[in-house]
C-alpha cells in the first residue's frame, strides 16, 4: 500500500470518513444563488447548468427562511434617544407609548410617529391688525413651545403646528383689539403678549393639540407704511417732551433745597431780629419805669440830667457846632474835632 497515497485521502476525508469541501465564500455563497434563481434546476438535488456545482433545494429554503426573519427582527427593533418618544399604533389604533432605548413593533403591523418632546420650537409671523381706536398697525410675534403629550400631538389634531399658527392669530387679533394704537406701540407690548399667551394655551388645550406655549414675544408693532412718518414725528415728540420732563425734575430737585436753606436762614434771621427788638424796648419800658420813679421824687434834677444826657448824646456824636448868640447877628464856630485832635497830639507830646 501507497502510505503518501493513504495519507492524501485521509487528510480529504473527516473524522467520519466523509470528504471535506473547502470553504465556501461569501462571493461563491452569492454565486451560487444567483445560479440557483437564475436558472432552472432539475432533479431531486438539482444542478446548475454549466458550474456543475450542487446545491440542496431544501437548505437554500432554509437560509432563505432565516434571512428572512432576520430582516423582518431588524424592522421590528428600533432605539429612541434620551429626549425623544414614540407613539405606536396597532392597525390604526393607539397601542402604547414608548420612550427612551431599544423597543419592540410588530414591522407591518404597527406604525410609529418618533418626535423630540424635550426640543423648544419656535414659530414667527407678521400681521396687519386693527386696534381699538380703529387704526391699522403691523405686529410680528413670535411663539416658543414644545411637545407636553406626544399621543394628543399626533391622534386628536392631522396638523397641529397649523392649528397653532391660526390660534396665534386669532389670539393676537383679540388682544390687539382691545388695545388702542399707542398702547400697542409704546408701553402696552408686554401686557399683549402676557395677554395672548393665556388666550393661546387655552385654544391649545381646547383643540387637545399637546402643545404647550413657554413664551410669547411681540417682537416689533409698526404703523402703516403710509402714516409712519407722520407718526414717528409724533413718536420723537413724545420722547422731547419726556426728556424736557426729566430736566425740569432734575432742576427743581436741584434748586428746592437751596430755596429752602435760603428760607429757613431768612426765618432765623427774623426771628434773632423779632428778639432783639423786643429786648430792646423792654428795656428801655425798664429804664423809662426807673427815671419814672426817680422824677416823681425830684422832677427839676432830673429834667436838668436828662437834658445834658441828651445834649452829652447830641454832641458827643458832632465835630463841628455852631452857637447862635442872642440878640446878635453872629454865630459862634467850635471845631471840636480840631480841638479834640489837637489835645490827643499835645497828650502825646508829652
Amino acid at each position: 500500500m501507497n502510505w503518501d497515497n493513504q495519507n492524501n485521502n485521509k487528510n480529504e476525508q473527516d473524522p467520519w470518513g466523509r470528504n471535506n469541501q473547502n470553504d465556501l465564500s461569501f462571493d461563491d455563497l452569492i454565486k451560487k444563488f444567483s445560479l440557483m434563481f437564475g436558472k432552472q434546476t432539475s432533479g431531486s438535488n438539482g444542478s446548475s447548468g454549466g458550474s456543475g456545482l450542487k446545491f440542496p433545494t431544501k437548505k437554500t429554503f432554509v437560509y432563505a427562511v432565516f434571512g428572512l426573519i432576520v430582516l423582518y427582527a431588524s424592522m421590528c427593533v428600533y432605539q429612541l434617544d434620551s429626549p425623544e418618544r414614540a407613539i405606536v399604533l396597532r392597525f390604526g389604533e393607539y397601542h402604547e407609548e414608548t420612550g427612551e432605548g431599544l423597543n419592540f413593533m410588530l414591522a407591518g403591523v404597527d406604525t410609529k410617529y418618533v418626535e423630540n418632546v424635550a426640543l423648544t420650537r419656535r414659530y414667527s409671523q407678521t400681521a396687519n391688525m386693527l386696534t381699538k381706536d380703529e387704526n391699522l398697525v403691523d405686529v410680528t410675534v413670535s411663539v416658543q413651545y414644545r411637545i407636553k403629550n406626544l399621543r394628543d400631538f399626533v391622534l386628536n389634531v392631522k396638523d397641529p403646528e397649523s392649528s397653532l399658527r391660526e390660534a396665534t392669530e386669532s389670539s393676537l387679533r383679540h388682544v390687539v383689539g382691545d388695545n388702542t394704537l399707542e398702547e400697542t406701540l409704546t408701553t402696552g407690548r408686554e401686557t399683549i403678549a402676557r395677554d395672548v399667551d393665556v388666550r393661546l394655551q387655552r385654544y391649545l388645550d381646547l383643540y387637545q393639540t399637546g402643545l404647550v406655549i413657554q413664551q410669547v414675544n411681540i417682537e416689533k408693532t409698526d404703523p402703516p407704511s403710509a402714516v409712519k412718518p407722520s407718526f414717528d414725528d409724533v413718536v420723537a415728540a413724545r420722547e422731547d417732551k419726556v426728556k424736557l420732563q426729566n430736566e425740569a425734575e432734575r432742576y427743581g430737585l436741584s434748586i428746592v433745597p437751596e430755596a429752602r436753606g435760603q428760607s429757613f436762614a431768612r426765618i432765623q434771621a427774623a426771628e434773632a431780629y423779632r428778639e432783639e427788638v423786643v429786648a430792646n424796648a423792654e428795656g428801655e419800658v425798664a429804664r423809662f419805669d426807673k427815671l419814672l420813679a426817680e422824677y416823681k421824687k425830684a422832677p427839676k434834677v432830673t429834667r436838668d440830667r436828662l437834658y445834658l444826657d441828651a445834649m452829652q448824646t447830641l454832641y458827643g456824636n458832632s465835630t463841628k457846632i455852631m452857637v447862635d448868640v442872642e440878640g446878635g447877628n453872629n454865630l459862634m464856630y467850635l471845631p471840636l474835632d480840631k480841638i479834640i485832635q489837637q489835645n490827643k497830639s499835645q497828650e502825646d507830646n508829652k
